[in-house]
């Protein structure tokens, strides 16, 4: 019998909360006729305003999705439906082969996903590309040298020579080294108690990737990332891949105007590795990729190469996600937690945060702010990256007592994700 996703897997896939009530409204069979599903997809014809109904269908290992409806949102309201229903009345979306709308899409899709895995067509021009960019890189980041040693030679106080960092951020951008850009717009909003420290990371970023060749593979690997260059998770998965059952630690959405994106958080179950899943996902429209907390799953996954592998591609999967243990995750006290991020930073200095289990803490809120303490140790709590009502829902699971806690652990302090209650149920803390 396949697994069906529960209410809370459905919903954390919507856009945003008026397509969640939306969906609702369309989870019974009343407005739906010819539903089905062969264990790998979804579809159906839902009636609508118009005279002819809007077909939808879903594709369930990514998720995704395809819809009639005119809807900008994405999934819209009806596959949001759909799959309510799939999950809760069962014997409303019965067993069968797809129609033949239904097969098209899907077919179609499977082509375009094997077109994407084919290998380049012309090597030769590929590895010219590739030199070429390396050369723009290697320029972009002997400039940035440049710009950083004369901002240092002129004092950090001295603001009559020091504009805007932008016009270097584009320069960065013509380089083809989008990574460097980033952190080098970061600059003009940091404080000047951070700039010197920020500057000499940087500094140190721009040297490594003058000399990306002379650097050991792994390190090369990090340093190629943090300026800037990209793998297609095609090209990750041709690499070695780890199979195991992954636990779902938790997942935290952020957005710009341009982008959101899905941070999901795994831990290998027999090998105890973690692992970070990206998925993304343009405004109004919801990452198509959504584990729940708490669960197990079954799959192969490929690390993105690099000094310290953390960021993952998922690869072949092993059924669908099934409850977790009902038992929190194994973690660290504090100090093993600081431990822990000293020895990630020694293989990676540019790492702002690593994936960390505490064990036994409590909330508390002082005059400084907030913080989580074990009774030896004591850490703060980054709370630009949780809001406020997430954290005031954490001193509620705990009501004084010490709490298993998932999060990142950084050199700006621990940012919490999800929490375990007394009953040993995950309660996520990434949005209010």
């Amino acid at each position: 019998m396949e697994e069906r996703w529960s209410t809370e897997h459905v919903l954390s896939l919507a856009p945003d909360a008026a397509s969640r009530k939306a969906a609702g409204k369309l989870s019974s069979p009343a407005p739906w006729s010819g539903t089905g599903t062969d264990g790998a997809a979804l579809w159906g014809e839902c009636r609508g305003s118009g005279r002819t109904p809007y077909r939808t269908v879903i594709e369930l290992a990514t998720p995704a999705y395809q819809c009639s409806c005119p809807s900008r949102k994405f999934p819209c309201k009806h596959a949001l439906g759909l799959l309510l229903l799939w999950s809760g009345a069962p014997e409303a979306v019965p067993a069968g082969e797809p129609a033949d709308w239904a097969a098209e899409w899907l077919r179609a899709r499977r082509e375009r996903a094997e077109k994407r895995a084919a290998p380049p067509a012309d090597p030769e021009a590929a590895r010219r590309r590739a030199e070429r960019r390396g050369a723009r890189v290697a320029a972009g980041a002997a400039e940035l040298r440049l710009r950083l040693a004369d901002r240092i030679r002129h004092g950090l106080a001295d603001r009559s020579t020091a504009g805007p960092w932008e016009e270097v951020a584009a320069r960065m951008v013509d380089a083809q080294a989008p990574g460097l850009a980033t952190r080098v717009r970061e600059l003009d909003s940091l404080p000047e108690e951070r700039l010197l420290a920020e500057y000499a990371m940087l500094h140190l970023l721009a040297t490594a990737a003058t000399r990306i060749d002379e650097l050991p593979p792994e390190l090369a690997a990090t340093v190629r990332a943090r300026v800037g260059y990209t793998l297609d998770a095609a090209e990750v998965l041709t690499g070695p891949t780890v199979r195991d059952r992954w636990l779902v630690l938790g997942s935290r959405d952020t957005a710009d105007e341009r982008l959101t994106t899905r941070r999901v958080w795994l831990r290998g179950a027999k090998t105890g590795r973690p692992a970070l899943l990206l998925a993304f996902g343009r405004p109004g429209q919801a990452p198509d990729l959504a584990l729940p907390t708490g669960h197990l799953l079954e799959a192969e996954l490929a690390y993105h190469p690099g000094a310290r592998p953390l960021r993952a591609a998922l690869g072949t999967r092993y059924g669908a996600p099934e409850p977790g243990p009902a038992a929190p995750p194994a973690g660290l006290t504090v100090a093993e937690a600081v431990a822990g991020y000293g020895t990630a930073v020694a293989d990676d200095p540019w790492l702002d945060s690593w994936p960390t289990v505490l064990a036994g803490v409590v909330p508390v809120r002082a005059p400084d702010g907030w913080h989580l303490t074990d009774g030896h140790h004591t850490v703060p709590v980054r709370t630009s990256a949780v809001p406020e009502a997430a954290l005031w829902r954490l001193v509620a699971v705990s009501t004084g007592r010490p709490l298993t806690v998932f999060g990142e652990y950084g050199h700006q302090g621990f940012a919490p994700v999800t929490v375990w209650s007394a009953e040993h149920r995950p309660v996520g803390l990434s949005s209010s």
